[in-house]
């Protein structure tokens, strides 16, 4: 037996003021969100805002008395990249229910997002580097240096 159109009406108009509640909630967190991410030579740390802004950068324990301009620069955006890369990621957890279809109302399908072509091809790719290494690989801004990492 199937429900009476009004209920089903009602059930999906609970639904949908439910949702819009969740996205103003979501909205909200995402627009105070912030990510601060440690080179990996521990030399800077790039804080990134909501929409993947750099708000933040800091040199720390003067290691860059020691750097060359390249190396900064690298370690610059080594930090700056993986904050904005983190940030995506939060966006995309934090989004990832309003697409989906609902469970309650069978034509409420969600939506489809196109995450590559918002924040580009890197952001589907799994996240398998981390700032604080620990598998002793160099990262990639040593390679794009001529370097091996070893000191």
């Amino acid at each position: 037996m199937t429900e009476p159109l009004e209920q089903r009406l009602e059930k999906a108009m609970a639904e949908l003021r439910s949702a819009q509640e969740a996205v103003e909630r979501t909205e909200r967190e995402l627009r105070q969100a912030s990510f601060a991410v440690l080179s990996s030579d521990r030399a800077v740390r790039a804080t990134v805002g909501p929409q993947g802004e750099l708000t933040g950068i800091d040199f720390l324990e003067y290691k860059y008395r020691d750097m060359s301009p390249q190396e900064l620069a690298a370690s610059v955006l080594e930090a700056a990249s993986a904050a904005r890369e983190k940030m995506n990621r939060h966006v995309m957890k934090a989004m990832a229910p309003f697409a989906e279809p609902s469970s309650e109302v069978p034509e409420l399908k969600g939506f489809e997002l196109d995450w590559e072509r918002i924040f580009g091809p890197g952001v589907l790719e799994k996240a398998d580097h981390d700032t604080d290494r620990t598998d002793g690989a160099a990262p990639g801004w040593r390679d794009a240096l001529g370097e091996d990492g070893e000191d």
